[in-house]
């Protein structure tokens, strides 16, 4: 399934191929709160980095968490410049994905048939977990990876 997304100004748009389109993890961790602007989650996709397009790369911006005294985190979260807009996740330690939020894509995303909650050992008080009958939760990351969930429900796609 071709991924089409963009900032919220429009100044960066991109492109991407996945075969993971299912919006289903809502991520609760510290990173994800306040960089993705969400309801106190965030939720990535997957796709292939090498396929990746972009227009407006002017615009974008990386930022890699460094905790305090250690060293960067590989990971790099892109955003607009411009418009704050987070758009992507891509970590050298995994080159062929990226990840891309699912709020940055303007392609009608599949439905997924259930939200895993993931990092809840990190959300705050305030935040309302909106679950769903028999979504899982997880208090860190869980041994699933985006692939295995979309492959073990048969939601791969091909296209």
């Amino acid at each position: 399934m071709l991924l089409e997304g963009a900032c919220h100004c429009r100044a960066v748009r991109f492109s991407v191929p996945s075969r993971e389109p299912y919006p289903y993890m809502y991520c609760y961790c510290s990173i994800c709160r306040k960089t993705g602007g969400g309801g106190g989650y965030a939720i990535n996709i997957s796709a292939d980095a090498e396929s990746l397009e972009v227009h407006g790369k002017e615009h974008l911006s990386i930022y890699q968490v460094t905790p305090e005294g250690g060293e960067p985190n590989p990971a790099k979260r892109h955003f607009c410049a411009r418009c704050g807009s987070a758009l992507w996740v891509w970590d050298p330690r995994w080159p062929e994905l990226l990840h891309p939020f699912a709020s940055a894509i303007d392609t009608a995303l599949p439905k997924a048939p259930e939200r895993c909650h993931i990092m809840l050992d990190f959300a705050p008080a305030w935040v309302p977990l909106a679950s769903g009958k028999g979504d899982p939760h997880f208090a860190e990351y869980p041994d699933q990876s985006i692939h295995d969930w979309h492959q073990s429900r048969g939601l791969l796609n091909e296209d």
